[in-house]
């Protein structure tokens, strides 16, 4: 249980995808305008990043292993996120329609995430069991969310603050990014 919640925390914390690995960083320029569109897609990436490693660990371990077919997993483990997301789009939109039309816009964007690919690959890579795996992309999932909330929140207080006019704008947001990166770099010596 130990392993379980360091594996959480490293991949929340220490290996923070945004922070840290750097993917995804274009939805976390993108969509950190303001905390509603950064929550919701938190929350939407999150879901199919868990479901997106919960299928392809078995797809690559029962399936491309034993075929000797590993070269592959790139491109299957891209056709599971988008028919992932795909199914996840469908299913919004017949059951719940209020939520896929505030949604839909963040469903979109999910399919061409790269951190959703690296926490497939990751676990693959880091040899994880299927439960170390499911620990390791929901920890990942939260680090995501909690890189977005926090950048969002940065940049309402950016948008009130009186800055130079040399450094509005994109410079800022970069600068922001950078310190916040930083800040989560601390967090290196937390878990070994």
């Amino acid at each position: 249980m130990a392993d379980l919640v360091k594996i959480f925390l490293k991949s929340m914390l220490v290996d923070n995808v945004i922070l840290i690995q750097y993917l995804a960083l274009c939805p976390f320029i993108g969509m950190t305008t303001d905390t509603g569109k950064a929550t919701g897609m938190g929350v939407a990436t999150s879901f199919v990043m868990v479901l997106a490693t919960a299928v392809t660990y078995p797809l690559y371990y029962f399936i491309l292993v034993p075929l000797q077919l590993e070269f592959l997993q790139t491109l299957v483990f891209i056709l599971v996120i988008a028919a992932l997301v795909q199914l996840v789009e469908y299913y919004l939109k017949k059951s719940a329609p209020a939520l896929y039309s505030s949604m839909g816009v963040y469903l979109a964007l999910i399919t061409t995430n790269c951190a959703i690919l690296g926490v497939a690959l990751n676990c693959v890579a880091k040899n994880y069991t299927y439960v170390e795996s499911i620990v390791y992309a929901l920890g990942t999932a939260f680090g995501f969310m909690l890189s977005m909330i926090l950048m969002s929140g940065i940049r309402e207080k950016i948008n009130i603050a009186p800055l130079p006019k040399f450094i509005k704008g994109t410079p800022i947001l970069f600068v922001a990014a950078g310190l916040l990166s930083l800040a989560f770099g601390g967090f290196a010596g937390l878990i070994k």
